[in-house]
């Protein structure tokens, strides 16, 4: 599959993560966030350059295309998030600055990424691109059950033309299957983005 369909989970994740929460991050920048964990099991291709071969455990939809690579992917949040709700405990405050303190220590809080909640995203995206993969119709399928198994597995329906790899990617072969891509996720598209169109169209009518 080529990146723009994981591309657009991730920015649909993006919207999901913050809905109704306070946080320090821009869209822009959530969306960086997001869509690059959505697009993280493809670091495999950089195996290429080393010798890894497609159908090696490490090779393209091997390992990092696995159920167990995503949960792992997930705790590491979980920690990132935890280390960062405890780092922003307060110190101890005088008198003087103790409201001021109270009122950071309440924006803080509310502000932060919530641990199991952003762990269960981060779960929910990285699976997603080997799940979405497996409906490819060409290729290798995705060894899902990797380290118990280096089977690779295909969904029983394939409807996504699968994308040439590096530079291949730049022929009408991969114009074609971007095109495909974006009608496919095109209403997943439309649900990341509407908060963004929804202000233009506010701006433009007041």
């Amino acid at each position: 599959m080529a990146s723009i369909g994981h591309v657009i989970v991730g920015m649909a994740a993006a919207r999901f993560s913050r809905e109704g929460r306070p946080t320090t991050w821009t869209p822009f920048g959530a969306g960086v966030l997001w869509s690059g964990l959505s697009l993280l099991p493809d670091a495999d291709v950089f195996g290429f350059r080393l010798g890894v071969h497609y159908e090696d455990t490490w090779g393209h939809r091997g390992a990092t295309h696995s159920l167990a690579f995503a949960l792992g992917v997930a705790l590491v949040a979980l920690a990132a998030c935890a280390r960062s709700a405890r780092s922003r405990l307060p110190e101890k405050t005088t008198v003087a600055n103790r409201a001021c303190g109270a009122e950071r220590l309440v924006v803080a809080k509310a502000a932060r990424l919530p641990a199991l909640r952003t762990a269960l995203i981060t779960l929910v995206v990285v699976s997603s691109h080997s799940l979405l993969d497996t409906l490819t119709d060409g290729g290798l399928g995705c060894a899902l059950l990797w380290p118990f198994s280096d089977e690779r597995f295909f969904a029983p329906w394939t409807p996504l033309p699968v994308a040439p790899i590096g530079r291949a990617f730049l022929s009408s072969e991969g114009l074609r299957v971007a095109a495909v891509e974006l009608i496919a996720f095109s209403p997943v598209l439309v649900y990341a983005v509407w908060p963004v169109l929804a202000r233009l169209r506010w701006k433009r009518v007041t």
